[in-house]
């Protein structure tokens, strides 16, 4: 009677056991597809800048992928007309534009331009919303430009209360950028709610430095580049903002439609002359931005793997200890 009380224990722990060990395989075969959908976003473009990037460009020697530093170079002077781009599968919709950038070099009156356009590249010309860095009359501020496909012009920048702006204009205290020093920009735009946004913050201590948002009263479309340069920028030449772009992505969130179609474009001859290696060294010394991380963030459960996977460790030492027995 006891040997049978015995076994029947022995086979309830067996249950209880393996019971426990299917549970923990559930859970490690759950957890990848929670960390794949925690960030919510489809990538359309991405790029660290680990290789030749091909973007196009009309300047080659200002504009070009630098495989010493593993950045994109640009140095943009007005009335140049120069530009870098790279055309995109994308035309309408919510929309996230993240990059890393330092200026080295920003004189009175220059002005560095990142962003999203049609095949105009004009800063003044629809469709195009685009992150600017200027040193001007406030001074090193940040600004966010918005033409939309209607031609309707908005601006706003870290200037406290900017007359210019009216009414709309940022209330907050001046924020101001420093050359040599490393950022992430990241502009977002919900169309639901037609609002656009521009946030800043330091790459290395992750501060935010400054954010503000336009409404648009309008869909933006017609956007399937991304681009740099001083089209549009009719200012005395002779004067440059310079430094390097990193880790640009552009998302959209996920389950919204995405074009397929590759965009058509035409190469400038000129992009055959993009040197291999940069004609000189930057003299300044930088810090190296952080590249952007490929993977998705862990989600609260993903946590717990190491503690399951001890778990099931020991309910299989256990089950063979029992099996000599």
């Amino acid at each position: 009677m006891r040997e049978k009380q015995l076994r029947r224990n022995v086979m309830n722990t067996r249950t209880i056991l393996l019971t426990l060990i299917l549970a923990a395989c559930c859970l490690l075969a759950v957890q990848p597809i929670q960390a794949q959908s925690s960030e919510g976003q489809t990538t359309i473009y991405q790029n660290s800048f680990a290789s030749d990037p091909r973007w196009i460009t009309n300047s080659p020697s200002s504009d070009y992928w630098d495989p010493n530093m593993g950045m994109y170079r640009f140095s943009i002077e007005p009335s140049s007309g120069n530009y870098a781009y790279i055309p995109v599968v994308f035309d309408s919709g919510s929309f996230s534009l993240d990059y890393d950038f330092i200026l080295t070099r920003i004189d009175e009156g220059a002005t560095f331009r990142f962003g999203l356009s049609g095949s105009e590249m004009d800063f003044n010309k629809g469709p195009n919303v685009v992150s600017m860095f200027t040193n001007a009359k406030y001074g090193q501020i940040m600004w966010l430009n918005l033409v939309t496909l209607g031609s309707k012009h908005m601006v706003v920048n870290s200037q406290s209360a900017a007359t210019e702006m009216g009414p709309d204009a940022y209330k907050g205290p001046t924020a101001k950028y420093e050359v040599n020093k490393s950022y992430h920009v990241t502009v977002n735009y919900e169309d639901n709610n037609k609002v656009l946004s521009m946030n800043v913050r330091e790459l290395q201590s992750g501060k935010d430095i400054w954010g503000y948002f336009i409404q648009c009263g309008e869909n933006l479309k017609g956007m399937n580049r991304i681009y740099l340069g001083s089209k549009g920028d009719y200012g005395p030449q002779n004067i440059y903002a310079q430094g390097y772009i990193d880790n640009v992505r552009l998302s959209v969130p996920s389950g919204a439609p995405v074009l397929t179609e590759t965009p058509s474009v035409t190469i400038p001859v000129t992009t055959a002359q993009i040197p291999v290696t940069p004609t000189k060294k930057p003299t300044t010394k930088i810090t190296v931005p952080t590249p952007y991380p490929t993977t998705p963030p862990q989600s609260p459960s993903s946590r717990m793997l190491p503690v399951v996977a001890i778990g099931v460790c020991c309910a299989i030492g256990c089950l063979m200890a029992m099996k000599k027995k």
